[in-house]
């Protein structure tokens, strides 16, 4: 008896942690495949050109490597914001299924669970994003300015030494926001994705995980833009001849773009958006999936 609660107990410790750990390491797996996109994608926000343009400068002048600079704070912030996003959520999920009895849950219990996981996910990964945004920009600073960070965890530990702990967690109230407003698109919408397509409709697993990461990937780009868009206003106003600046805050920015624009004013440029989200998310869950099936292999 004693010897198979010794046995027993590792196995639940596994159990719980499980969640975490998978979801952490398909972002991981997702944040090397997307890299080389998401660098080029910083370069063209901060003006170098178009994706051909600043993508050849980058292989003549700066090498192969250039596409990998901040891998290392990348891989952080999954380690961080994604295995605690998707490990809490279906850690929640599996909560909700019990208090009702084993039964699927509703959308709208699911979107609130992504919204929770949402919020918790990027109060931890904050940081590690803050690092992450620092070193893709660093090589369009002017030489003078330059940070020259040389890893995430020098990047962070520089940060804590010139502008303090709290530093790490400058402009995390927009982020957590917009990460609340995402991963209620995208978690929600692909279990909601897999019930259907596996359940009601007969789909195999090859079909079901694509078209359901897929649809969690345009889900969660439709349901973080319009903050995304309120951020990008306020991050890049200037005041007036008077010194006034448009916007008082992000509510009276979303007044003012409602008032001026209607709804839509919120999604432009929602293709290019599409583009930028949507390849990670679908790559999380399809790494998540291969993990997954794997462990079941070995009996994990």
């Amino acid at each position: 008896m004693g010897e198979q609660q010794k046995q027993a107990q590792p196995l639940g410790v596994w159990h719980t942690i499980k969640p975490f750990v998978n979801g952490g390491a398909s972002g991981m797996l997702a944040t090397c495949v997307i890299q080389p996109i998401d660098m080029v994608k910083v370069r063209i926000q901060l003006g170098q050109g178009s994706a051909s343009s600043v993508a050849s400068t980058m292989l003549k002048e700066e090498g192969i490597r250039a596409f990998y600079k901040g891998l290392s704070a990348g891989l952080l912030r999954q380690a961080t914001y994604t295995t605690a996003r998707l490990g809490s959520f279906r850690m929640l999920t599996n909560k909700a299924i019990e208090a009702n009895e084993g039964k699927p849950l509703p959308l709208y219990q699911k979107a609130l669970c992504g919204l929770t996981a949402g919020a918790i996910g990027a109060c931890f990964g904050s940081p590690a994003d803050l690092a992450l945004i620092r070193m893709q920009a660093d090589a369009t600073l002017p030489a003078a300015q330059r940070r020259h960070y040389t890893n995430a965890f020098h990047a962070l530990s520089r940060i804590v030494a010139d502008e303090g702990v709290l530093a790490l967690w400058k402009g995390a109230g927009p982020t957590v926001v917009r990460a609340m407003a995402l991963n209620m698109g995208m978690l929600a919408s692909y279990d909601q994705s897999l019930e259907l397509f596996r359940d009601n409709l007969g789909f195999g697993e090859i079909p079901t995980v694509v078209g359901a990461s897929a649809i969690s990937g345009f889900f969660a780009s439709a349901c973080s833009l319009p903050f995304d868009y309120v951020k990008t206003q306020i991050q890049k106003m200037q005041p007036d001849a008077e010194g006034k600046y448009p916007y008082t805050g992000s509510l009276d920015c979303a007044m003012k773009t409602l008032k001026a624009g209607g709804p839509l004013k919120f999604y432009t440029g929602f293709p290019i958006y599409c583009v930028r989200i949507a390849p990670h998310v679908m790559m999380t869950w399809i790494f998540l999936n291969q993990i997954q099936k794997a462990e079941k292999k070995i009996g994990l």
